[in-house]
């Protein structure tokens, strides 16, 4: 480990300070400190608690194994021996029960603890694939904080948190295919004033690991600009998003320019439930979106 220079002073802090770089109550900690030891390494009697960089980092470690659903007492003891970096991955991969993961994970955004979320994000997208990760923690999280702001008008940062964390990672997902299915690449659109854009980027990474090609348009697409790309790119699909039922309009398919072969229109949101949509298809879902435009490729 690299000496400290000479004359830099380590950085202690407050129990309040600890307790909110890591999420919990201060009242907490001092539970942690009066039954597992878990406390200010360097404490002198009569002085305020003040806790150093390795001290943190045994209680970052504890909170981390709680969330994942260690019992306290068995995440206390492999904390207190704890030295270095928090293996964070191997936590990740501990959790089994998809429930517990989606409980973790929504644990994890109410201490703003970004890297545990897109650790455990990376790990089930690996293990089941965009749209089983989607289906099973990403909506059910989402659920989970729209409920808070529903019942009491709280949590819009981490909704906020979320998203972003989200879109890099479905991004991040989405990669140049040397041999994609489709010669054309499927267009995906948030239309209209539409800014609720996660799902696209969620459905061109699901469809990337089908290996199909796409070109995601993003959010607040008008219909000057999906026309303009029907018509430079042919595209043999078209997926349409809309949240809000202000955005849905029959506009978006039926004043697009005439192209041979017409492409499958499939419309995904809850805005759609507004309108009849006549001539188009539904997707109920991520899975279902994903097997339209794979059926619309002969995939």
């Amino acid at each position: 480990m690299p000496s400290r220079p000479s004359g830099e002073v380590e950085e202690k802090l407050t129990v309040a300070a600890v307790a909110r770089r890591i999420g919990v109550a201060p009242a907490t900690l001092r539970t942690w400190d009066r039954r597992y030891g878990l406390g200010p390494s360097e404490h002198i009697e009569g002085e305020h608690r003040r806790y150093c960089p390795s001290d943190l980092a045994k209680l970052t470690m504890m909170r981390r194994l709680i969330v994942a659903g260690v019992a306290p007492a068995d995440a206390a003891e492999q904390a207190r021996e704890f030295k270095g970096q928090v293996k964070l991955a191997k936590i990740v991969k501990d959790i089994e029960v998809r429930e517990d993961v989606v409980d973790a994970i929504y644990k994890a955004l109410q201490s703003f603890d970004r890297q545990f979320v897109e650790e455990t994000l990376a790990h089930e997208i690996s293990e089941y694939g965009v749209e089983g990760a989607w289906a099973d923690v990403i909506v059910p999280t989402l659920f989970l904080i729209g409920e808070d702001w529903e019942t009491e008008q709280k949590g819009i940062e981490v909704e906020h948190l979320f998203s972003e964390i989200l879109t890099r990672t479905m991004n991040n997902r989405v990669v140049e295919l040397k041999k994609p299915v489709n010669s054309r690449p499927v267009l995906l659109a948030a239309v209209g004033e539409e800014l609720h854009s996660l799902p696209i980027y969620a459905l061109a990474a699901a469809l990337c690991e089908r290996n199909i090609q796409t070109y995601v348009l993003g959010a607040r697409t008008p219909i000057t600009a999906l026309s303009a790309m029907v018509s430079r790119c042919a595209p043999p699909a078209i997926f349409l998003w809309a949240q809000l039922a202000k955005n849905a309009e029959e506009k978006y398919w039926r004043e697009i320019p005439s192209i041979r072969p017409a492409p499958r229109v499939v419309v995904g949101g809850p805005g759609w439930d507004a309108i009849a949509c006549d001539g188009v298809i539904k997707a109920e879902g991520l899975e279902h979106a994903c097997e339209e435009i794979a059926q619309a490729l002969g995939a």
